[in-house]
């Protein structure tokens, strides 16, 4: 999601992984910085090698969702969005199966489309320490309210994701939105036989993990508490 400051975020929400359920957040500054805020240092690791980032903090990451409002602390974040409803988009990919989603073959054939209906966007490409990532988008909705606090500062209201995010092959959707998305990461030909990892509602949230991406309403700065995925 975007935010009239020119800070993007990506909130990755992965209700399963190799590493149990867990969240983490990118963000990416209007001067380009890059940063990862992730729960422990193994999911740390994992993602950076993954992704590209300027910076690297391991720090409590709380996500709380309630009646579509959700509510996400990560060390010097503070982050509250809203959700809308499916449009016809997020319809059809409702209908997608999961072990569809999985498949390479998939997400080769839905590259394409993704391109042309969401700027931005592609579901497989080449990641970081020679890994293949693959996405299968299950859901879609809209971020209708956001309100963010970074380091203490306000980030505005939200905006579209422009400049497009830069952490890896592909970006989110120009508008904000959360979606629910299977990613398979495949480890290069050194690291033997590939393995699932975890699932980023957006911003679109992350071996095969399902995970969704975010947004609330309403402005706040709270002390972070709990740990380890929503």
């Amino acid at each position: 999601m975007g935010t009239t400051s020119g800070t993007r975020i990506v909130l990755g929400t992965w209700l399963r992984s190799p590493f149990g359920p867990f969240s983490d957040v990118m963000l990416e500054r209007a001067d380009g910085t890059r940063l990862l805020l992730a729960p422990t240092r193994r999911t740390a690791d994992f993602i950076s090698g993954t992704y590209a980032f300027d910076s690297v903090r391991v720090v409590p990451v709380d996500v709380r969702v309630t009646d579509g409002a959700w509510d996400v602390t990560a060390g010097p974040l503070g982050l509250r969005f809203t959700t809308g409803r499916r449009g016809l988009l997020g319809l059809l990919l409702r209908a997608v199966p999961g072990a569809l989603a999985r498949l390479p073959a998939w997400c080769a054939l839905t590259d394409r489309p993704a391109r042309i209906l969401l700027s931005g966007v592609r579901t497989r490409g080449s990641a970081g320490a020679g890994r293949h990532e693959c996405y299968g988008a299950r859901d879609l909705r809209p971020i209708r309210a956001v309100c963010a606090v970074f380091e203490g500062r306000d980030l505005g209201a939200a905006a579209p994701v422009d400049p497009p995010v830069r952490f890896g092959f592909g970006s989110v959707p120009r508008k904000p939105a959360m979606t629910r998305v299977t990613t398979t990461v495949t480890p290069g030909p050194v690291c033997g036989r590939p393995r699932r990892a975890p699932a980023h509602s957006s911003v679109w949230g992350y071996p095969s993990f399902d995970r969704p991406h975010v947004d609330r309403s309403g402005c706040y700065a709270r002390p972070p508490h709990g740990q380890d995925g929503a």
